[in-house]
């Protein structure tokens, strides 16, 4: 039996840091390796295993990813974009690679994601559950079968503390959809109504968006035409289901050596 990947966890600390922590003691093929929050967290040198409420694993939390360059195989990055592309480039610089799923990306440092992927593996994907990236492909479908007949909106929810708007996750469904129907995103999104808008426009595509509570990730596409509408949806009751993507996605990139990847590839849709 081969040794397990040796997984880094970047936002240790985090709610999806404990998660993927938790997530690794009983997801095959896969150990953690190394622990990281930023510098000055309160939270430096506890163990990560007992932070995610499983028990000591013998892997304090750290503040620096160079420090422990030499440990892991895979990193896995949920943060936030400036530090995940910090993050990324010392995954470059010491050969490493890594699992993104951080949102929030500039043009520039998605155009420097692509630059790294030409030296080392990356799967970057606005989310890593199974279960969205097959609405993906249903999305792709829906768009092509009921083409310019129908009106096209995206609404998203998630927990009060997404600092970004709307989701990673709702611009891909749009930017799939956008494709299927031969559109450019950026020509024809519409993010928010207020006011007189005058009659919607059918080549555009509405998104919603929704911050409350703890709401872990809800999103829905409706193709509404007259008489009938379709929906397709996704809804996260627990962000395990995000973590054993992240996962899954670090065993199947140890078989690449460069190239950037999505969870479509992963999956092998």
């Amino acid at each position: 039996m081969s040794a397990p990947v040796r997984i880094a966890v970047t936002g240790a600390a985090g709610r999806m840091g404990r998660t993927i922590t938790s997530a690794l003691s009983d997801f095959e093929g896969t150990r953690l390796a190394g622990a990281v929050e930023a510098p000055g967290s309160p939270l430096i040198g506890q163990d990560a295993g007992t932070l995610a409420g499983i028990g000591a694993l013998g892997v304090p939390i750290g503040d620096s990813l160079e420090a422990i360059a030499g440990d892991f195989d895979v990193l896995v990055d949920f943060t936030v974009a400036d530090a995940c592309a910090a993050n990324v480039r010392v995954c470059r610089d010491a050969g490493k690679r890594a699992v993104v799923g951080t949102t929030g990306f500039s043009q520039a440092q998605r155009a420097e994601l692509d630059q790294h992927a030409e030296h080392i593996a990356l799967v970057v994907a606005p989310n890593m559950s199974v279960g969205v990236n097959l609405c993906f492909k249903l999305l792709d479908v829906a768009a092509r079968v009921l083409g310019d007949e129908v009106d096209i909106e995206i609404i998203e929810a998630h927990h009060r503390h997404k600092v970004d708007a709307p989701s990673g996750t709702a611009v891909r469904m749009g930017e799939v959809v956008a494709g299927a129907l031969g559109r450019r995103l950026a020509d024809c999104a519409v993010y928010g109504r207020q006011g007189h808008t005058g009659a919607r426009e059918r080549s555009t595509i509405g998104f919603e968006t929704v911050r409350a509570g703890d709401i872990v990730g809800e999103h829905t596409v409706m193709f509404a035409g007259t008489g009938e509408r379709v929906e397709i949806s996704h809804r996260a009751s627990s962000r395990l289901n995000f973590a054993h993507g992240a996962l899954r996605a670090a065993r199947w990139i140890m078989a690449k050596e460069s190239g950037l990847y999505d969870m479509q590839d992963v999956l092998g849709l």
